[in-house]
């Protein structure tokens, strides 16, 4: 398909538009007359995206929103920050501009969820009870779970991560560029669990070789990735691809390695394999933390009790409706919900109307009936003006939105999607728009 017939056709004119077809949203159910109180705890992707669409869903509930949080990030272009390509200032917006008129905002801290009394309590002791409760905290970057690991280390001594903000990002474009002109081994990899967007990792080591080439500067640096597993991506045939890619490009392949530590005078990185730790040194690491459950959620009940998404605290739920199987008025949306997918903002977008159409439904007194099939995005950034646009459902089942894009093709359609649309679409989706 050529540029002229995509941008103009339907599926171009939604980019354009700031609203891809991948990532559209079921239609709205009809509004509930409910006086409900509705507690939503965070104000992140997932926390605003809810608040807009129920404050319009549901106009006489009393809906408040609890969070600290004075900032809105577009996670999804750190990626593009660290490649050099975005500034901070791209991705950092103020949560108040899309806080919906009618929403009060409790700007605090939630310190305790106490789903027996139906309350939340805030940092500075504040009560606020609820007839629903929306957990949308999304999680925590434990980089101290890493020996050595702190955040203040980025952009330090060869130490990059995307994942921990804006400027860190800024600062892991900066050091892959050094890493580049002095040359040495590159480190790469995952934890293990439950992460969000788990193909960034990936999109950096492409980003870094693809940026080492076209300074030809590939002959001086060695690419390493040290999957946390048996395979570099969860997706059967989305592996295989990446694995092919990896070995056409030089990039040499650890498995089930998982980072415990760092020494970062020493530039050396140990793994946790199953024969044992291993040590390699490096020049360059890209760290991604282990990620978990806020410290409010974990000490409450909410979280899992047994199975392997428990050890990490998060908030169980059911697949298809992400209620609470314990609490019938708690539910969990977006990077929290402890379910095996969805950890993306183009989940959110899928979870936020099955939970909010359902709820409108439910007090309103008709049959709730959506359902969340686990969808997740993950536009595979593989170099510059190039990437992939992969979709899966809870199955690991490829679900391509645009029947004229090849999922495990490198086209730079899929990377104008990923460049150009997504911040559009995201924008919509946190006005409940999309």
């Amino acid at each position: 398909m050529n540029r002229r017939k995509f941008l103009l056709g339907s599926g171009g004119a939604a980019v354009l538009a700031g609203l891809p077809v991948a990532f559209a949203s079921p239609a709205a159910a009809q509004s509930s007359d409910s006086r409900a109180r509705i507690v939503i705890a965070g104000a992140g992707a997932a926390g605003l995206a809810m608040a807009a669409r129920l404050r319009r869903g549901m106009p006489r509930a009393s809906i408040a929103v609890i969070d600290a949080k004075k900032e809105h990030h577009f996670q999804p272009g750190y990626t593009l920050v660290g490649a050099g390509l975005w500034t901070p200032g791209q991705v950092t917006e103020r949560n108040a501009d899309y806080m919906p008129r009618g929403v009060e905002w409790i700007e605090e801290a939630v310190a305790e969820f106490d789903p027996e009394a139906n309350a939340v309590v805030t940092a500075s002791g504040r009560r606020a009870d609820y007839d629903f409760l929306i957990v949308a905290t999304g999680l925590k970057l434990d980089y101290t779970a890493i020996e050595g690991m702190d955040a203040a280390l980025i952009g330090k001594d060869g130490i990059a991560s995307i994942y921990a903000g804006p400027h860190e990002a800024a600062a892991s474009a900066a050091a892959i560029d050094r890493f580049l002109e002095t040359g040495g081994v590159g480190l790469f990899g995952r934890p293990a669990g439950e992460m969000k967007c788990a193909g960034a990792p990936l999109k950096i080591t492409f980003v870094t070789d693809d940026k080492a080439r076209r300074q030809g500067r590939r002959g001086a640096v060695e690419l390493i990735y040290n999957a946390h597993g048996p395979a570099v991506f969860a997706v059967p045939p989305v592996n295989d691809k990446v694995k092919e890619m990896f070995s056409a490009r030089g990039v040499a392949v650890n498995y089930g390695h998982v980072l415990t530590a760092i020494d970062p005078g020493a530039k050396r990185a140990t793994y946790r394999t199953e024969g044992g730790d291993v040590t390699l040194d490096y020049d360059f690491i890209h760290v991604v933390p282990p990620m978990r459950a806020p410290d409010a959620v974990r000490a409450s009940p909410l979280p899992w009790r047994e199975g392997n998404l428990a050890a990490d605290g998060w908030v169980e739920a059911d697949k298809p409706t992400l209620r609470h199987p314990r609490y019938a008025n708690v539910f969990a949306v977006g990077d929290i919900a402890g379910v095996p997918r969805g950890k993306t903002a183009a989940s959110v977008k899928w979870q936020v109307p099955v939970v909010a159409d359902n709820l409108i439904a439910e007090t309103a007194g008709r049959t709730a009936s959506a359902t969340y099939n686990g969808y997740t995005s993950c536009p595979m950034v593989t170099g510059y003006g190039k990437a992939m646009l992969i979709e899966f459902d809870y199955d690991g089942t490829l679900i391509p939105s645009f029947p004229f894009i090849d999922p495990l093709k490198e086209l730079w359609v899929s990377w104008l999607i990923e460049e150009k649309g997504l911040l559009g679409a995201y924008r919509a989706m946190l006005r409940g728009r999309a």
